[in-house]
């Protein structure tokens, strides 16, 4: 057998586990979202029993002498296409024959049990019912990483799973970066004599009308709703099956209409991003988004860069005063905009603003650090949390459903996934920079309601590439340069001293 014919070979066992891996991704979103409570625990063990047959595929003895025929260093031709499939290839088969299945089927069905646990103590508020579950995620995350990177820090391959590439030391200073600048700059929009009005975005707004805005929003923006579906779970969410079956939440208040609309926002953006894939291979590693740092810069791109911009709140403030009348009547586009823009320290993440959100995400990441080199232990974490709190945003949380329970990641043992929504926040102000100096109109094009033009170059910049260049090739062959968190800060100082009239 030739080399063309084992690549073929290869690509055939690829693509039946990818379309698994589409099944075992509706299993996890009907349990986020229409799943009757009782089923948690089958649903547990469905999980595990999928997570087994998947990693029997990726480490079946014939994808070892497939790997083993092909080469490792491309000097016969390969396409680059090809080559990152067997690049891909290769590290998870790597990867998988290192971990035993039952560490797999383990960590899959107590992830699962684990979320109806967390769901549970976040609505009683006890954290003492989720800390022992919690613990174990921690130790089999530890064994996993013995097993997969001995040669890392347990943390840094955790961190490596959504972040690859990415180290504690790479982390590190860019976070003590932009903690040295923006717990001062957070401190003056506090202190500020100016607060921008915002009591037109206090009300009752009708869920449907909601429903009805969002959707119109979404699909302005290009999200595929015959590729695609929106519905509502505790925790806004980007899910799904494949390019063609990507399934986004969000959800509603009576009370708040800019939550559920800027999750939407947020959650079409990494919707548009799965369907703006590359046509050939979608069921192949190399069409894959790139890694969840990438992912998240799509999604802050379109809620903080677009949705947040003066450009787009002048558009879309006709529609709003159509849809809630009583609210809007006399309301500017400049009212709204800093409305919209309004930085005040928060308790909760998701609820967060551009400014303090990276401050949620280095509390959690010191944490995490913490808990996987031993100097935090899990029953410590709701003191830790609240005295982080009070340091960096000077807020404190009277509840542990305020404070630590509010994350649905480490039910889901997603340990180092935090550090991607900042490291994205970064990449997404050097791509907007980068946007703005190749088409210069772009903002009169938003204000016009025309948003393909940004989809479109967003699509063929970052969404086509998958996995044919790493992270810092790919942003450097956008932006020119590296990570750069000075453009984030220049964009937040000059962004928030000018809504808070700030020297």
């Amino acid at each position: 057998m030739n080399e063309a014919e084992d690549y073929i070979q290869l690509t055939t066992r690829l693509q039946e586990s990818n379309r698994l891996g589409g099944v075992m991704g509706i299993l996890h979103w009907d349990q986020e979202v229409i799943m009757p409570t009782g089923a948690a625990e089958s649903r547990a063990q469905q999980l595990g029993a999928l997570a087994g047959v998947l990693h029997e595929k990726t480490i079946h003895p014939e994808m070892g002498r497939l790997l083993d025929r092909l080469p490792r260093d491309n000097e016969n031709g390969f396409t680059a296409f090809e080559w990152c499939n067997i690049q891909e290839a290769r590290r998870d088969f790597d990867m998988a024959t290192r971990i035993p299945k039952t560490l797999v089927t383990e960590l899959a069905e107590l992830s699962s049990r684990a979320h109806q646990v967390w769901v549970k103590a976040r609505a009683e508020n006890k954290f003492s019912d989720f800390a022992p579950v919690l613990k174990r995620l921690v130790d089999l995350k530890i064994k996993w990483a013995g097993y997969v990177s001995p040669e890392m820090q347990t943390y840094d391959a955790n961190i490596d799973v959504f972040e690859r590439g990415t180290t504690q030391k790479n982390i590190t200073p860019v976070f003590d970066r932009l903690k040295a600048e923006l717990i001062p700059l957070i401190k003056s929009i506090q202190e500020s004599d100016y607060q921008p009005e915002t009591t037109f975005l206090s009300g009752q707004f009708p869920i449907d009308h909601q429903e009805a805005l969002g959707r119109k929003i979404s699909e302005e923006m290009g999200f595929q709703f015959d590729k695609g579906r929106m519905d509502v779970s505790v925790h806004p969410f980007c899910g799904g099956s494949h390019p063609t079956d990507v399934r986004i939440t969000t959800r509603y208040r009576t009370d708040n209409f800019v939550e559920s609309l800027y999750a939407v926002i947020h959650e079409t953006g990494h919707g548009l991003y799965e369907q703006g894939r590359m046509q050939d291979g979608r069921d192949l590693p190399v069409s894959e988004a790139l890694t969840m740092a990438i992912h998240e810069s799509q999604s802050l791109f379109w809620e903080r860069m677009i949705a947040q911009g003066r450009p787009f709140c002048a558009r879309y403030l006709p529609s709003l005063a159509e849809t809630f009348p009583q609210n809007f009547k006399d309301v500017t586009p400049e009212r709204f905009y800093e409305a919209v823009n309004v930085s005040q320290p928060s308790l909760i993440r998701v609820e967060a603003d551009e400014v303090t959100y990276p401050m949620h995400v280095i509390l959690r990441y010191e944490l995490e650090k913490g808990l996987f080199d031993g100097s935090i232990q899990v029953e410590d974490l709701p003191e830790l949390w609240k005295a982080k709190m009070v340091e960096y945003l000077g807020v404190e949380p009277a509840t542990d459903t305020l404070g630590v329970l509010q994350d649905t990641h480490w039910s889901g043992g997603a340990f180092g996934y935090f550090p991607s929504y900042t490291l994205g926040a970064i990449y997404a102000s050097q791509f907007y920079q980068t946007l703005m100096q190749t088409k210069p109109d772009i903002e009169k094009q938003v204000e016009a309601g025309n948003l393909t033009p940004v989809r479109e170059w967003l699509g063929s910049q970052i969404h086509q590439k998958g996995r044919l260049l790493s992270v810092p090739d790919l942003v450097k062959q956008v932006t020119g340069e590296g990570l750069n968190p000075e453009i984030f800060l220049d964009y937040l100082k000059n962004k928030y001293r000018q809504i808070y009239r700030l020297n």
